[in-house]
């Protein structure tokens, strides 16, 4: 019997097969370790690396600044006097939240129209438009046909989807007819205004729907319907109300209106919201940043979708500091009242047809605080035909005249650093007579020959003495009928000397918008003896006041300042709130003359007051006080709002001066432009002016020496403002003509 022979190739087939399946397992079981491996390492790395900001991005935490409306810090007088406060008022605000739809404010804003009055005269004919869209969406696409669109893209080439888009929008808005905009109801007005305030605000951030003239019935209404009124909220707002009508106070912006544009950039860049009141002017707009405050900031907390399910105060903010001025409201009325009078005396005379303003500018020549800031201006009504004086105290430091012989101790002075002449120097006045020219003389003296010194050239205001002064320092010296041949720097040096007291350049205070003056144009040497009695160049009433200044405190020209203090708000509405800080003064130069040089020519200067051949002799020979000063008239051509006028001969008056003589606390200047055509025969009203004002002050000082009331008491009472009249920011401004 056959035996059967083993097949070894199933054997060895099955065992390959039990060897693959065993590899393949271990692959399986490998790979799924090395996924859970993997997968444990991940939720490992998730759970403790990342778990933390995992959680915040669940949480969706976010802090902001939100405009809670703080008080916009008190602007005061330095003696506590209330010159600028808030006056606060019932507000209805919107928040606006990232996952709001339009369609949802809509319905807001249609059920709060129900409940305010709100004013419709800031809507435009563009949001009329784009509400006309939102209600007749529809009606709006049928307008435009998607067929012209693409012609529209096949005449224009690679051209980008939203110039596109821009397009039809245009083509829609511009096909919207007059009659379909007037089917909009006065409710639907109403609808439309508050919506496109809601829509003006940032997310998460309070918008102001309405917060002049919130009747306290709808405060109430909307009060009680919070709950049906998603967003809407009453709180309470400020309003800026100014208790002093000086101009140069300034003025900030309402609500409605917001940052201005030109500076809104700036402001953005600070964290401002774009309906944020802000200065918009003078000292308002110079310490925007002391007084505007710090803005509230919340933490909002969002769930999943986005929505904010909890608002949590992180800081609650701060009202703006409050800020002490250098003015002295009590002698500033006074300084306005007096101004005002003779103004008003010299417009109703002969041969003022071209008067329109004065100025009167006061300081503390040690300090640089302004002290009382005039200027007035009479403005004419074409509807009612009839004259108004207006507040222009803003005019001091932004228009420029010239000065005449009030710069005259500038030219003695730029003498003496020149080398021309020393204190003592005699000189003949004398009518110069130029080779080709008419001859130039001073008003006392037109034929003879007085020898004179210095001092007595700025008593009697000698213009012979200073002609002849520019003609020294032009590297010569007078004889009759000369060619006038100056060196080609006279004029820098000149004006260089000049600049020293503050004249032709900025003063440095602490408000925008100062101007430096017009330097006339040298053509012909001749002009440099105009300049040498102020009938050239123009200078402010402000650069006035700090060149005499300059000359009564010893020689240093001092930065004028109308910021004296900062302070925290009052505690109480009593007293003024805690020193924060004190400004001191400021030292800009030095002038390059000798105390002797100086003291020289205040003698000139007290010897116009009280001396025999004084040119305000009359009117401060008898003061109980001591005092000095340099009078000026200008021979000008106007150049002034009337046009028509341009060319006319017209004479300006001016004064500077400072008191008391031995240890000055004050200087100032008087600044009467264009006062009268009449060269022949006209008041010296300057100088009434300047005596009445320094008169006040002495009264005044004298007053509250006796009182006890002093500035810079360490807990100063606040004091009522000296007018009842108050001036909304929301009032226009009073027109004037430059």
């Amino acid at each position: 019997m056959r035996k059967p022979i083993p097949n070894n190739n199933n054997k060895n087939a099955k065992a390959k097969q039990r060897a693959n399946l065993t590899f393949r397992m271990n692959i399986l079981f490998f790979s799924i370790f090395l996924l859970f491996s993997i997968l444990i390492f991940r939720l490992g790395y998730l759970q403790i690396v990342k778990g933390e900001d995992y959680v915040l991005e669940l949480e969706r935490t976010e802090e902001v600044r939100v405009n809670t409306s703080v008080p916009r810090g008190r602007i005061y007088d330095r003696y506590g006097r209330i010159l600028v406060d808030n006056q606060p008022e019932n507000a209805i605000t919107y928040t606006k939240l990232p996952t709001t739809k339009r369609d949802e404010m809509l319905e807001v804003a249609k059920d709060l129209a129900q409940l305010i009055d709100m004013p419709t005269n800031r809507v435009t004919y563009r949001d009329k438009q784009d509400f006309w869209i939102l209600n007749n969406n529809e009606a709006a696409k049928e307008k435009v046909t998607d067929k012209e669109m693409q012609e529209f893209r096949k005449a224009n080439e690679n051209i980008e989807e939203s110039e596109v888009d821009k397009e039809y929008n245009r083509r829609i808005l511009e096909r919207i007819t007059d009659e379909e905009l007037a089917q909009l109801t006065d409710f639907d007005l109403e609808v439309l205004a508050i919506y496109r305030e809601m829509t003006s605000g940032y997310n998460l951030s309070p918008q102001i729907i309405k917060s002049e003239n919130v009747t306290d019935a709808e405060f109430a209404l909307v009060s009680e319907r919070l709950s049906e009124l998603p967003g809407v909220n009453t709180t309470t707002d400020w309003k800026r109300v100014r208790l002093a009508s000086l101009a140069v106070l300034g003025r900030t912006t309402t609500p409605s209106k917001g940052i201005p544009k030109s500076k809104l950039n700036y402001y953005l860049a600070r964290e401002y919201s774009r309906n944020d009141r802000v200065g918009e002017s003078y000292f308002e707009a110079e310490y925007e940043e002391l007084l505007q405050g710090e803005k509230s900031v919340v933490k909002n907390l969002t769930n999943k979708k986005g929505e904010v399910v909890e608002t949590i105060t992180t800081y609650a903010g701060e009202p703006g500091k409050d800020l002490v001025t250098t003015l002295d409201m009590e002698l500033q009325q006074e300084a306005e009242r007096i101004v005002e009078k003779y103004l008003l005396q010299m417009k109703a005379s002969g041969g003022s047809s071209l008067l329109d303003r004065a100025f009167y500018v006061m300081m503390d020549p040690n300090t640089g605080e302004i002290l009382s800031m005039v200027g007035k201006k009479i403005e004419y009504d074409e509807e009612t035909r009839e004259r108004y004086m207006i507040d222009y105290s803003y005019g001091a430091f932004t228009t420029a005249y010239e000065a005449g012989s009030a710069v005259k101790a500038a030219t003695v002075l730029t003498a003496y650093h020149e080398g021309v002449i020393s204190p003592g120097t005699v000189l003949v006045d004398q009518p110069i007579l130029l080779a080709g020219t008419q001859p130039k003389s001073s008003v006392f003296n037109r034929g003879g020959a007085i020898a004179m010194n210095d001092v007595r050239a700025l008593e009697q205001s000698s213009n012979s003495y200073m002609f002849q002064l520019a003609i020294k320092m032009g590297g010569t010296n007078y004889y009759r009928n000369m060619g006038l041949r100056l060196k080609d720097d006279t004029l820098q040096r000149m004006r260089n000397g000049y600049a020293q007291f503050g004249l032709g350049v900025e003063t440095g205070i602490d408000l925008p918008g100062e101007m430096t003056g017009y330097q006339g144009v040298m053509d012909t040497p001749g002009k440099m003896l105009d300049l040498a009695i102020g009938q050239f160049d123009t200078y402010t009433p402000l650069q006035l006041a700090q060149y005499i200044s300059t000359i009564a405190n010893g020689g240093y020209r001092i930065q004028p300042r109308l910021l004296k203090e900062i302070r925290n708000p009052s505690a109480d509405g009593e007293k003024l709130g805690t020193l924060v800080e004190e400004v001191q003064p400021k030292i800009l130069n030095r002038i390059s003359n000798t105390d002797a040089e100086i003291a020289q020519v205040k003698e000139g200067l007290r010897r116009v007051y009280v001396g025999s051949y004084g040119s305000a002799r009359s009117k401060f020979y008898d003061t109980p006080y001591t005092a000095a000063g340099k009078t000026g008239t200008a021979e000008v051509v106007y150049y002034g709002p009337q046009k028509e006028r341009y060319g006319t001969e017209v004479l300006s008056l001016i004064h500077v001066g400072f008191a008391p003589y031995e240890n000055p606390e004050v200087a100032y200047a008087v600044v009467i432009p264009w006062a009268t055509t009449n060269h022949n025969r006209y008041t010296s009203y300057n100088n009434y002016i300047a005596r009445e004002v320094l008169d006040a002050y002495f009264a005044l000082k004298e007053k509250r020496a006796s009182d006890g009331k002093l500035a810079n008491t360490v807990e100063q009472d606040i004091l009522p403002a000296l007018s009842k009249d108050i001036l909304d920011e929301d009032e226009e401004e009073e027109k004037v003509n430059e």
